[in-house]
């Protein structure tokens, strides 16, 4: 089917991302969130990162103004029920992703395709708790969502081909590169990332290096544009911690255990960028490393 209305639920960091790109690309996008204020600023996020494309030239005035005319937020999630697709981008966990699909299924269409932009959770699981299984699928993509051009397209057990060529016709319009990935935790690109930054972080937790020769190392030793603690801090401890767990606790292989110290930064609550705080503190004119 041809996907011209596009609903996204949650206004941070991925969502506001995800409705640049939709929006860039043509499609009607409704935000939602349940909060007046994450939508004003997303929007205004919005505006700022296609102003920066277009003075970069990646983009011109005239699309930038069609772009943001596209885009229209609401309060109510019943809005965007009548949506051809809809894309859940809220918390990484998977009760409250469950109360969203739960709120949304009396407003759907019939030929609406549901999907989650889960870095973790199951597909099947999510899908099997709504009317539409075959029409459900995992739409992952990477942060920032304008720069990274991979989306990870999941299938859960019971999606169809349709689906699924459907959406690999919406990665091609929005001029990114999918790739397949089965329905097992994490995925592809976090079955392999996370791990290693847990590995950093175990790194630094038994005192083997400190969080700048940590990153200096990978950052100069293996090539990797950014150190596996500073991305961590990019990424947010609690996602971090939260794809940990769900690989240990699916995987039930103690290669998966998250760090104790991963654990104890999220429980002060300093989740990296974000909160100004995490393996780095970043609340002056430069990044200082916590330990």
């Amino acid at each position: 089917m041809e996907i011209n209305s596009v609903g996204i639920v949650g206004a941070g960091q991925m969502g506001s991302g995800i409705a640049h790109v939709f929006a860039l690309a043509g499609y009607d996008v409704t935000l939602t969130d349940i909060n007046q204020e994450s939508l004003t600023k997303a929007v205004a996020l919005i505006d700022r990162n296609i102003e920066r494309q277009v003075s970069r030239g990646k983009t011109t005035p005239e699309a930038k103004a069609k772009a943001m005319a596209c885009i229209k937020t609401t309060l109510n999630i019943a809005d965007i029920g009548p949506s051809d697709l809809i894309i859940e981008a809220a918390t990484e966990r998977e009760t409250v992703k469950q109360a969203i699909f739960d709120d949304l299924l009396p407003h759907l269409k019939p030929h609406t395709i549901l999907t989650s932009n889960t870095s973790s959770i199951s597909i099947t699981r999510l899908a099997s708790r709504t009317d539409r299984p075959e029409k459900f699928m995992g739409f992952h993509f990477m942060n920032p969502v304008p720069v990274m051009q991979l989306v990870e397209l999941i299938r859960g057990i019971a999606t169809d081909r349709a689906t699924y060529e459907t959406l690999l016709a919406v990665v091609e319009r929005l001029g990114k590169t999918a790739a397949s990935a089965e329905d097992f935790p994490a995925f592809i690109v976090n079955r392999i990332l996370m791990p290693m930054i847990n590995e950093a972080v175990y790194t630094l937790y038994e005192g083997v290096g400190s969080v700048k020769s940590i990153d200096e190392s990978l950052k100069l030793g293996a090539n990797h544009p950014m150190g596996p603690l500073e991305l961590a801090d990019f990424i947010g401890l609690d996602t971090c911690l939260a794809i940990m767990n769900v690989l240990h606790d699916g995987l039930a292989d103690t290669k998966y255990r998250p760090c104790p110290l991963l654990t104890k930064y999220v429980e002060a609550g300093w989740l990296g960028r974000k909160t100004q705080r995490g393996f780095y503190d970043y609340r002056g004119d430069v990044p200082v490393p916590t330990r």
